[in-house]
């Protein structure tokens, strides 16, 4: 799946296009390096997310093509 996607179906972005806009501006990386919005997310993947001064660190724990807000939380767990 694709990474703007699973910040999407995750929660963790509300909007594609939101997530999208963050890919292209260098604001979400994995496992260290600067991800495109085609990138494809992998159980494992670390994604590092930047909201201004704020870091989002998280594990993906599980990929789903479609989550309901009660298992979005599921799909990844928190680092930092």
């Amino acid at each position: 799946m694709r990474i703007d996607k699973f910040l999407k179906v995750s929660r963790i972005i509300k909007r594609r296009t939101v997530a999208n806009d963050a890919c292209d501006n260098e604001h979400v990386s994995v496992n260290g390096r600067p991800a495109k919005a085609s990138y494809d997310v992998k159980e494992g993947d670390i994604i590092e997310i930047r909201f201004g001064e704020r870091v989002l660190k998280v594990r993906v724990v599980d990929v789903k093509e479609h989550a309901g807000k009660a298992e979005a939380g599921s799909m990844y767990e928190v680092i930092t």
